[in-house]
């Protein structure tokens, strides 16, 4: 079975620590885990592991937040990977920081990312893992949230979340995700 596990970010260093790029950071944290490189590909960086005969490709796309729905069709394509082998890891303003839902379909939530993915696989039922960033802002700053840096609190637990989404993805891939759900959801 192959999977595609797409973390939404943003590329340069001015956005690398970033809140909206948390999915960027979780894939940094599995591929560290496996032992495994990302590499420069079409649409993004790539990296492939196989997990108890499962091919994992995680990809973090090269083409900015809103355009991510291109990086992802064309690796569906690429690898021939059905709609529900993909998981598309995203931050969520909705959710406490750190807190991590699972769902197997539903709509954008105002996600750019999302917004876009769904125009161009033409489908709301994919799985995604939303990351919970918290909403500490003030009316009129949530842009300046999502895109601002992590704070020191934060940052302190950050390595633990992101350890627990990694289980998550794997068991995503290994359980289903009915299960991944069951087990991992606001945990």
């Amino acid at each position: 079975m192959k999977y595609l596990i797409v973390g939404l970010g943003n590329i340069g260093d001015e956005y690398a620590e970033t809140r909206h790029n948390i999915g960027f950071k979780i894939l940094d944290a599995f591929a560290e885990a496996s032992n495994i490189l990302f590499t420069d590909a079409r649409y993004g960086s790539v990296a492939t592991c196989k997990l108890k005969g499962h091919v994992l490709t995680l990809l973090k796309p090269s083409t900015f937040m809103n355009l991510s729905g291109n990086a992802v069709r064309y690796w569906m394509q690429k690898e021939n990977i059905p709609v529900e082998n993909l998981l598309v890891l995203v931050d969520d303003l909705a959710l406490p920081f750190g807190t991590i839902r699972m769902k197997g379909s539903g709509s954008a939530g105002g996600h750019n990312g999302l917004k876009n993915i769904e125009a161009l696989i033409s489908t709301q039922k994919y799985a995604r893992l939303r990351f919970g960033i918290g909403n500490e802002f003030a009316r009129g700053q949530q842009v300046d949230y999502v895109l601002g840096e992590w704070s020191d609190e934060e940052r302190q637990t950050l390595k633990e979340r992101t350890a627990i989404t990694t289980e998550a993805i794997k068991s995503f891939c290994l359980a289903g995700i009915q299960n991944t759900m069951n087990q991992f959801n606001n945990k």
